[in-house]
């Protein structure tokens, strides 16, 4: 679907960092979009033509300056958009980005958005098939306005819920029924994860960032490297949580780290400090390869479990199955007669401990 002339559906611009990069602008090449052989968006009329035009002043109007979107001279029906991960979250100082087409009866259906994700999953909403499971898109159950109103809801709203309904500081808690007492301990780990994953998210994207962003990707990392590489290393030595690295170092450990996560660190670290090089960052003071000082914790068990542990050793107690490992003259005598009897008599025996323990 082409406009009649550039001049007539292209909106001014805006500007913003890095280096001056618009964050709503029209350009012409959209051979690497995901829906670019959809032609079901090309189809629609005047009517659909003109409400993604009112799409396009809302952008240019209203984007955050942590949301960028490109849209196409030659296929209106097509956007691009790459959002910034936001600080106190395990996606701080990454860029996630998204393919958007709007279908040819838009805005009565919402429009069709595949996250960009190199096979990785770096949240329950984003799959690495590239599904966005989000009750704006009617791709998740939802009700009243968490569904799509087409009198209402903006491809702006999409984003922006995109980025703080999904790309949050506890990605967990977006799967349904995860939302239990021991939900912490489980909610951290899976920041871990994440982050592992938003790491190599971003290697993928400095080796082969979508058109019309390339310069962008490298300007943005160039700008983050050394917050990245520090945080790093404040993660893998337990100075701090993940998700809460203020670009400073604590001096000493202030929490437990998992010898996986730590080795998935100490793995991609170099990797990072090399592509961060490439965009010509400045990485003074930082080392290529990571040094970790922390020490391991051992892996506890669920408290349930231990609970569960604890009852039943005080059941065998009371049955004469368990106690002391030390012996005495006396209980090594009562052991050696115990032996003589029979195991019916023992089991008998057993039974009404257990029985007079419970009167």
């Amino acid at each position: 679907m082409a406009p009649s002339s550039s001049s007539s559906v292209t909106p001014k611009t805006t500007t913003s960092k890095p280096n001056g990069f618009k964050r709503f602008d029209v350009v012409s090449d959209h051979s690497d979009h995901h829906y670019v052989n959809n032609k079901n968006g090309c189809c629609g009329g005047g009517r659909v033509q003109k409400k993604i035009m009112q799409e396009w002043k809302i952008l240019e109007k209203h984007l955050p300056d942590s949301i960028y979107v490109r849209a196409y001279e030659t296929r209106i029906d097509l956007l691009r958009a790459v959002i910034v991960g936001a600080s106190g979250t395990p996606y701080h100082d990454a860029l996630f980005f998204f393919d958007i087409a709007f279908p040819s009866d838009y805005p009565t259906h919402p429009p069709e958005v595949h996250y960009r994700s190199f096979g990785l999953r770096p949240n329950p909403n984003l799959y690495a098939s590239g599904y966005v499971c989000l009750s704006l898109l009617n791709t998740w159950p939802g009700k009243g306005k968490e569904k799509w109103d087409p009198s209402q809801s903006t491809i702006l709203q999409v984003l922006v819920s995109i980025q703080g309904l999904v790309l949050n500081k506890e990605p967990y808690f977006n799967e349904p029924g995860t939302g239990n007492r021991f939900g912490c301990e489980a909610s951290r780990a899976y920041n871990e994860k994440v982050f592992i994953l938003t790491c190599k998210t971003t290697l993928y994207l400095l080796s082969r960032a979508p058109l019309n962003f390339k310069a962008f990707t490298a300007a943005f990392y160039r700008q983050r490297a050394g917050v990245i590489l520090r945080a790093c290393r404040a993660y893998a030595n337990g100075r701090v949580v993940v998700g809460h690295y203020k670009d400073e170092d604590a001096g000493v450990a202030v929490t437990k780290v998992k010898r996986k996560f730590v080795a998935s660190i100490v793995e991609l670290y170099p990797q990072l400090f090399k592509a961060f090089q490439g965009t010509g960052a400045s990485l003074e003071g930082l080392l290529e390869h990571l040094t970790v000082e922390t020490r391991y914790p051992t892996p506890s068990k669920p408290r349930g479990e231990c609970i569960v542990k604890r009852a039943f050793d005080r059941f065998k107690t009371i049955l004469g199955l368990g106690g002391s490992k030390k012996k005495t003259k006396e209980g090594e005598e009562n052991e050696n007669s115990n032996k003589k009897n029979d195991n019916g008599t023992k089991g008998k025996a057993g039974v009404a401990a257990a029985a007079a323990a419970a009167d």
